[in-house]
């Protein structure tokens, strides 16, 4: 049967509805098919063949078509949602920055939606696609890199739009974050003011946790000013205490080990810490270990923890006021915003 309405037109020529909203026809029309096949491959994909479902996929993609899942007025208006989208909820540098939000949007009278995109770009673009259909009033999402249609979208959308974690340019909207570059330069020059010379960088899952990854190259180069190389060693897996055993181990089996390492974050830095003082390594003085995140648990460990910290629950509080403030009609200044770190200096290096 021909998926083609008797009313179509040729493809390629776009539609708009003359209040400026794409709709469901338009995308009927641009694919040349029935609007009904297009609510079956948005809502049951698997009812709508793999041929027409491409000729669909692209017309949303042309059309810039985001579906309304909110009715009427309501959908023009937006509602007192924010979504937030956050690469993992399972560890703490997001889940303190998602509590700041929450309790900033709600003592407003919002209320947060919260999405995970396990750190998968193409899943990030297919949520925000999701979330903007229920005609949010604002949209509060992570880090600086995203798809481009994922930009495109945000900016020709219109309303209010924060990046989180990081700092630096051609934000969509507004943006609060760190510079993980610089975060790097900085332990970099720590530990080379210590009298380290021989160190490595220990991370984890940074094929997709492209921040981390950030930290990897700032410290590298910082250390290259000095004259000093710095190694790498990299798990593909998420960070976890036994990730930081291994990285630990792996480290003391090496035929001339360094005498510091900087890990990715302080949970694979505790890691390593436990089994040092289960193997009876001393630390600093055989190996010299610290971290970023500024975790509390860092204080408890012993030697404890020598690490970066970041005000991560502050950041989320100013994403939201920044939100906030473009809401009531104010323009937050600066819109670009570096929260900065600190120093955390303790017994492990």
């Amino acid at each position: 049967m021909d998926d083609r309405s008797s009313g179509s037109e040729p493809r390629g020529r776009k539609r708009h509805r003359a209040g400026g909203r794409v709709t469901l026809s338009d995308v009927a029309r641009e694919a040349g098919v029935a609007p009904i096949t297009v609510s079956r491959a948005l809502n049951t994909p698997q009812r709508v063949s793999e041929r027409v479902r491409a000729r669909i996929d692209a017309a949303v993609e042309t059309l810039g078509y985001v579906p309304n899942l909110i009715a009427g007025g309501l959908a023009s208006a937006g509602t007192r949602v924010i979504p937030v989208i956050v690469p993992s909820l399972s560890i703490l540098t997001f889940i303190e920055v998602v509590h700041g939000i929450q309790q900033t949007l709600e003592r407003a009278g919002y209320q947060m939606l919260l999405a995970s995109t396990d750190f998968d770009l193409d899943r990030e673009a297919q949520l925000v696609n999701t979330v903007l259909g229920y005609s949010p009033s604002g949209v509060i999402l992570t880090g600086l890199r995203h798809r481009p249609a994922v930009g495109e979208r945000l900016r020709e959308w219109g309303r209010p739009v924060v990046e989180i974690m990081e700092h630096g340019d051609n934000c969509i909207d507004m943006s609060v974050g760190v510079d993980g570059h610089a975060l790097g330069r900085f332990m970099a020059d720590y530990l080379v003011g210590r009298g380290y010379r021989r160190m490595l960088f220990a991370g984890s899952n940074m094929e997709r946790d492209y921040r981390a990854r950030q930290r990897w190259e700032g410290f590298r180069d910082q250390l290259a000013t000095h004259a000093l190389k710095a190694d790498l060693l990299e798990y593909a897996e998420a960070a976890s205490y036994r990730v930081g055993v291994e990285a630990l181990d792996a480290v003391l089996a090496l035929p001339e080990p360094p005498d510091a390492i900087h890990f990715s974050n302080d949970i694979l830095a505790t890691g390593a810490l436990l089994e040092a003082q289960r193997r009876g390594v001393k630390v600093p003085q055989q190996i010299a270990i610290t971290g970023y995140l500024g975790l509390e648990l860092g204080e408890f460990l012993n030697p404890s923890l020598t690490t970066l910290s970041v005000e991560r629950a502050q950041m989320g509080v100013e994403a939201a006021s920044m939100l906030l403030a473009r809401l009531d009609g104010e323009q937050p200044e600066p819109v670009q915003r570096d929260i900065g770190y600190a120093l955390i200096e303790r017994g492990s290096a």
